[in-house]
């Protein structure tokens, strides 16, 4: 059934905004629109271009090629996944796998070589959500011999549920970045932490191993317990670091972090075959969610939009994210469809409004609220995050027309339980609770901190003197404190 029969009873209601070039007043008008969008959001990319780098888009911004970072890439190859999804089209999918594969790295599990020095928890895991999307939905399979949509997300949730990853400090929790040297070390997010729950989440849904799913709980309880999710409004607050026991909050507030979180609690009620505590935590969280980041039922990103500093490149792209799980989450959560469809929509419909940029007029800001289109000169990007967002909003509006998440029984993805793992740590220390005794990995990694200045240059030279995918490292992570909630 069409979302319009049971939401706006009735397309006549969904008008198309006057006066701009797209329309999405039926079905038909949101297929061409997105698949306008999603022409105009390639244009930003030349991965698949003669001697471009598959999979990233340009960048990073020392580099002077571009505004993005490595990450923002994988998020990009997800709303592809999604757009074929959701309408259809396969006009991209070559593109979209070839770059998934190209950036897999030496061990098929997101961390390529090139990237080792600006390497965030976070940012590998937005490409393994982009994979496990891909097992979920169905997307084709990569040649067989090469690495699998499900066994390439497996490997970064193996990779991150180490010990050395998910050490003691604090309790528990992801650092944001992975490099002892880099000041990001010392900062556990919740972005990082948010991602590998709800990763693990959608590999318990998928497989049926309950083991991803004892590290999910695991994880949202550290989130609860350490105060990044306020007990109290259900704010998510950014992070805090390890010298203060994470106690020294950072209360950023982005809309990705509570979005992703509601997105994992509810293939956890759907694992879980409607869990009354999942059921609450994704009311409790949504309604905290749609007050705090939504305008008159448009998707706003409240911590940057209104304020200065502007938005930085990577808040630019959140609300896509936001929308593109908040759709998926009526699929596996239908109690929520009645609260989630309409700002959907709205957010929709202001978004395609404001979509009047020269020089093709149709060119897509990033301020939807009002009503009018904004150049993204202003925030010193070149508007690939602004194109994501318009085409996810636009092609979540066919949620109810696509099939939701698939689970093993009818996917077509091959996974492998120790994917990313080395042989003598497979189903060893994954496949069970973490305990005390894997402190020692935790011990290893204070060592590694303290020695960090002795090592730093040795490491570099060793990793990084050739760059083998052409790509350049975030310098600005290793020089930079957190302090804008981003997911690089």
């Amino acid at each position: 059934m069409l979302w319009t029969a049971t939401v706006l009873s009735g397309a006549a209601q969904l008008t198309a905004a006057e006066d701009v070039y797209y329309k999405i007043g039926t079905t038909d008008e949101i297929r061409e629109t997105s698949r306008t969008l999603a022409y105009d959001l390639m244009t930003h990319y030349n991965g698949n271009q003669s001697g471009q780098i598959p999979g990233i888009l340009p960048g990073p911004p020392l580099s002077g090629r571009g505004d993005y970072y490595w990450w923002e890439g994988g998020a990009m190859m997800g709303t592809y996944i999604d757009y074929w999804h959701l309408t259809g089209d396969t006009s991209y999918n070559d593109v979209i796998t070839q770059g998934m594969l190209f950036q897999v790295g030496d061990k098929d599990d997101y961390q390529p070589r090139n990237q080792t020095i600006g390497l965030g928890n976070d940012d590998q895991g937005f490409w393994g959500m982009s994979a496990m999307l891909a097992a979920e939905t169905r997307f084709p399979n990569p040649p067989k011999d090469k690495p699998q949509w499900l066994a390439l997300a497996q490997a970064v949730w193996n990779t991150q549920a180490e010990p050395g990853r998910w050490d003691e400090f604090c309790g528990g929790g992801l650092r944001w970045q992975r490099q002892f040297f880099n000041n990001g070390w010392s900062y556990k997010n919740a972005i990082a932490t948010g991602v590998f729950f709800d990763l693990g989440a959608r590999l318990a849904r998928y497989t049926g191993n309950d083991t991803y799913a004892q590290h999910a709980e695991q994880a949202w309880d550290w989130l609860w317990n350490v105060g990044y999710i306020d007990n109290k409004n259900w704010h998510v607050y950014d992070g805090g670091h390890v010298e203060h026991n994470c106690t020294d909050i950072n209360r950023l507030k982005v809309s990705y972090n509570p979005a992703v979180l509601i997105h994992g609690s509810a293939f956890m009620y759907n694992y879980t075959s409607g869990d009354e505590k999942w059921k609450y935590r994704i009311n409790t969280m949504l309604d905290s969610f749609l007050k705090q980041f939504f305008k008159n039922n448009i998707i706003f990103e409240s911590d940057c939009e209104t304020r200065q500093p502007p938005c930085t490149t990577d808040m630019l792209s959140f609300k896509g994210y936001c929308l593109r799980w908040l759709a998926v989450v009526t699929q596996i959560a239908p109690f929520t469809r009645d609260t989630i469809m309409p700002v959907l929509v709205d957010s929709a419909r202001a978004a395609v409004k404001q979509c009047t940029g020269e020089p093709s007029g149709r060119r897509c800001g990033f301020y939807w609220t009002g009503g009018k289109f904004v150049d993204p000169k202003t925030d010193n990007t070149t508007g690939a995050g602004e194109a994501m967002d318009v085409l996810a909003a636009v092609s979540s509006l066919l949620i109810d027309e696509a099939g939701a998440p698939v689970t093993a029984d009818e996917g077509i993805s091959q996974g492998d339980l120790n994917a990313g793992l080395p042989d003598a740590e497979a189903n060893k220390i994954h496949f069970r609770m973490i305990t005390a005794a894997d402190k020692f990995g935790a011990a290893m990694v204070t060592f590694l901190y303290v020695m960090g200045p002795a090592l730093v240059f040795f490491w570099i030279c060793m990793d990084e003197t050739s760059d083998t995918t052409g790509t350049v490292k975030k310098e600005e992570a290793a020089s930079q404190e957190p302090s804008s909630g981003d997911a690089s």
